[in-house]
């Protein structure tokens, strides 16, 4: 074997021995297991006008963008897109991306370099972690939702233009960021504020216009906002929000932007009807919050800001063996362990949906119920 090969397999034994192999796992579109891994919450992915909006603009524009947004990559449907959105959570702009991993490398990237600070939370998403390295900031990664931290990091910053990294609902742990307070610190240093509204818009606040616009703050000047357009939206892709000044700046500096191939027309059709679907049923994302408590309660675990909820578990292989006891009985829950999460515990992790009918969501959760009991008592 080449140097290559014994290094692969070398690789997949350590993992193996630890707990943390993955593998793909293709799902049948016929599979009938009550999904609670995906980030569909709104369920507006299989919405009839959701569906047919997509394969619409599938039809009348073709499969691809066809290049970058800069040259000829932007439709009409991009350009609707955007002023739906800042209109819809308060801010003056907003910018596509083809994927929320896209946004957060854009607006973090165009915004630091390496005469910059970033104050990012130890508990940010990969995508965030990335962009800080790719941006050749310097970076102080401070305690999770610690205010006084981030308030020390920026007195310290010297005179350098500073960005501070949060998410409104956190990824893995389902809590919610100080946003006002941290806010008012970034103000007070004229530090800008980067809020990953990811697991925030479609749940959080009035008509799930997210964080940021729930802390009266989509106005704010030392706030960014960015976003995904796949999970409550139930389509693809991601977006900046803000001022027009910060926009203009992504399109002339943003490196995923100005390289990558725009937005292909069916999902950008596809958030657009979300998108609006969500403004026709405001209370909808209500019901979010109402089956996640409910969860919560039954399984004995803090309730969470969004609609990610998560179970700690005992190891890396206790948990992968909790998600296989609920996938044969129906249910399908994500697996997260390291280096997915922050603090090193390995974690069920359940989102609570509005687009399932009262009967399986009482069935699935009266599983996870039976299966975390059992699985918790393991050594």
């Amino acid at each position: 074997m080449s140097g290559w090969t014994t290094w692969f397999a070398e690789q997949r034994a350590a993992r193996e021995d630890a707990g943390l192999q993955r593998a793909r796992r293709p799902r049948a579109v016929d599979d009938d297991v009550i999904d609670l891994a995906n980030n569909d919450y709104l369920g507006l992915s299989c919405d009839p006008e959701v569906r047919r909006a997509a394969a619409d603009a599938a039809l009348r524009w073709g499969a691809g963008a066809g290049a970058s947004r800069l040259v000829t990559g932007t439709t009409t449907l991009h350009a609707e897109l955007e002023h739906e959105l800042a209109e819809f959570t308060g801010r003056e702009a907003a910018l596509v991306f083809s994927t929320g991993y896209h946004a957060n490398l854009s607006a973090v990237t165009a915004l630091a370099d390496k005469g910059s600070l970033i104050v990012s939370d130890a508990h940010v998403h990969a995508s965030l972690i990335d962009a800080a390295r790719l941006s050749r900031a310097a970076v102080d990664v401070v305690a999770h939702n610690d205010v006084g931290a981030v308030r020390a990091a920026l007195a310290a910053a010297g005179g350098r233009r500073a960005l501070v990294l949060t998410e409104s609902v956190f990824s893995v742990l389902g809590d919610a960021a100080p946003l006002t307070d941290l806010a008012a610190v970034c103000a007070e240093h004229d530090a800008l504020l980067v809020v990953d509204e990811a697991h925030g818009l479609g749940v959080v606040g009035d008509g799930g216009r997210g964080s940021v616009h729930a802390r009266g703050m989509a106005g704010h000047p030392h706030v960014v906002m960015t976003a995904t357009l796949s999970k409550s939206l139930g389509a693809m892709g991601g977006a900046v929000l803000g001022s027009a000044a910060l926009v203009d700046h992504l399109v002339n500096r943003a490196r995923p932007f100005i390289f990558d191939t725009g937005l292909a027309p069916a999902p950008t059709a596809a958030a657009l009807a979300a998108l609006r679907r969500l403004r026709e049923q405001p209370a909808r994302p209500s019901g979010i919050h109402q089956r996640g408590a409910e969860l919560a309660d039954r399984l004995g675990v803090p309730r969470s800001a969004g609609a990610v909820l998560s179970v700690p578990m005992p190891s890396p292989q206790v948990a992968t063996a909790a998600q296989a006891a609920a996938l044969a009985a129906g249910v399908r829950v994500g697996c997260f362990r390291p280096p997915s999460v922050p603090d090193g515990v390995s974690r069920l992790r359940i989102t609570s949906h509005v687009g399932l009918e009262d009967s399986r969501w009482e069935r699935a959760v009266d599983v996870l119920v039976r299966v975390v009991k059992e699985h918790r008592r393991w050594p």
